[in-house]
């Protein structure tokens, strides 16, 4: 018996140990090499708001009752099949919020989901579609956030079901399925394709509503846009893909009008969380929205579970 729980236990550390290495955030650094990127050029201000309208940041990190939207202590929590996420505050605060933060650190956080302290983020925060940002956007945004309040306030740590609540676990997920990099500009397609292409894919991460989800919560990618469950938890997002099941029969100008005044082409209006969707979107400018559009547009049909309104 010795001599069997001997070599057990010995591979049982052995394997605590691989799984503690291997999941570090600094093994997914080292892995996609693409960390050490740098802002190029002057900060604006001007574009990082931009971004957190497309963002749509004052949705989960603005208080619940502040109506300018500008007090980033923490918004209400994300109730989803692995538990309860709690948005953190991300307002200039030093001892709550991110105020002592560099902007290399606000830069790793969003392309990498690692926090100044070296640990995971869990993907509830959607730097999987923030990896797409250039980092000198990111270092725009993080110059926007600088000029708002600081708020007080600390969330509450989330309350996630095992074994989602072992943080380093993530580092395994991310192995798996955070990947890529910025996104370049495809020269086959118009400025303005594009600029949606960016907005939609980066700071809108709209597919992260829109996509249906495999069991460990990744984006299945062929299926990418077609539909995916509501961060509210109940009912679907919708397909926005050229399927009949989606956005088929909508014009450019129908997705404008929605994204604008979230009146569909029935002159229903949108509800739920797309309506915060499009209290930021409407901050937009006119062409970036129509940008947005172009895009949506051209994605491929895929049929979805959850239709598109009317």
């Amino acid at each position: 018996m010795r001599r069997l729980i001997s070599p057990l236990l010995l591979a049982a550390v052995l394997g605590t140990a691989a799984f503690f290495i291997s999941t570090r955030p600094e093994a997914y650094s080292a892995l996609r090499g693409d960390h050490a990127l740098e802002p190029t050029r002057a900060r604006d201000v001007e574009n990082g708001k931009t971004l957190f309208n497309a963002g749509g940041c004052a949705s989960c990190h603005a208080a619940p009752d502040d109506e300018s939207r500008t007090k980033l202590s923490g918004g209400k929590p994300l109730v989803t099949p692995f538990g309860i996420f709690n948005p953190p505050n991300i307002s200039s605060d030093t001892k709550d919020g991110i105020g002592q933060w560099t902007e290399a650190q606000f830069i790793r956080a969003m392309r990498e989901g690692v926090s100044p302290e070296g640990k995971h983020y869990y993907p509830a925060f959607p730097y999987t579609s923030y990896r797409g940002l250039s980092p000198d956007d990111v270092a725009d945004l993080f110059a926007y956030l600088k000029t708002l309040p600081a708020a007080e306030g600390k969330a509450p740590v989330h309350d996630l079901a095992f074994p989602y609540s072992i943080r380093q676990g993530v580092g395994l997920w991310k192995l798996l399925y955070l990947s890529g990099t910025v996104i370049a500009p495809d020269a086959k397609q118009s400025l303005e394709w594009n600029q949606g292409h960016y907005l939609v894919e980066t700071a809108g991460h709209c597919a992260e509503c829109h996509s249906p989800r495999n069991a460990l919560g990744a984006i299945i990618a062929d299926k990418r846009f077609s539909g995916g469950p509501n961060p509210e938890g109940k009912g679907r997002a919708p397909n926005l893909t050229q399927d009949t099941t989606g956005l088929a029969s909508w014009s450019e100008d129908d997705i404008v009008t929605l994204l604008k005044d979230g009146f569909t082409p029935d002159y229903d209006s949108v509800g739920g969380s797309m309506s915060e969707v499009v209290r930021n979107t409407a901050s937009l400018s006119d062409q970036d929205r129509q940008a947005m559009a172009i895009y949506l547009k051209s994605l491929a049909p895929i049929a979805g579970e959850a239709r598109a309104p009317k």
